[in-house]
């Protein structure tokens, strides 16, 4: 909630405080600098990783977890391949994670700068953990991204807040 505006959508709320936190914002906190500014490329690349990340890999990560919402009730087989291809769809979506970080070799997902994408990608990534596959953490250039997230002193607060248990990520 946001004064009287109630928010839903991860993507959404993000984005919404990257911009209520920039310099344009009457009560701005620009050392925040949660997203590049306005009109710029990188704003372009920003808008395109956060819809990614949202409509392509959280569909999945959906896919994976609430698989019978896909299959007529009862269809225990088809939730089944409906988990399993949604994983192995993931697996895609990591690796193209992996590759743009490798791509840019910088330390964050626009890469580096620390952005309102990075909590995005680190809580999706994060509900990889259990995969029977290939978790999040086990790509080259995720896995070290995910240290430099759960470094953040933000990130260590939110883990305390909601005693998330081990693995974190």
């Amino acid at each position: 909630m946001d004064g009287e505006q109630v928010l839903y959508e991860t993507a959404a709320i993000l984005m919404h405080l990257a911009d209520a936190y920039s310099p344009r914002h009457p009560q701005a906190h620009p050392q925040a600098q949660l997203a590049p500014p306005l009109g710029s490329a990188e704003r372009a690349q920003y808008y395109k990783w956060m819809l990614w990340l949202s409509n392509t890999m959280q569909a999945m990560v959906i896919h994976h977890f609430y698989p019978q919402r896909m299959v007529a009730d009862g269809n225990t087989e088809g939730a089944a391949q409906v988990k399993a291809s949604a994983e192995a769809r993931l697996g895609d979506c990591l690796a193209q994670l992996d590759a743009l970080l490798a791509g840019h070799g910088a330390a964050w997902i626009l890469g580096a700068a620390y952005s309102a994408a990075d909590p995005l990608a680190f809580m999706l990534c994060r509900w990889t953990r259990g995969f029977k596959s290939r978790p999040a953490r086990d790509y080259p250039h995720i896995g070290p991204y995910l240290q430099r997230m759960l470094e953040r002193p933000a990130v260590q607060q939110a883990i305390a807040a909601e005693k998330l248990p081990p693995p974190v990520v």
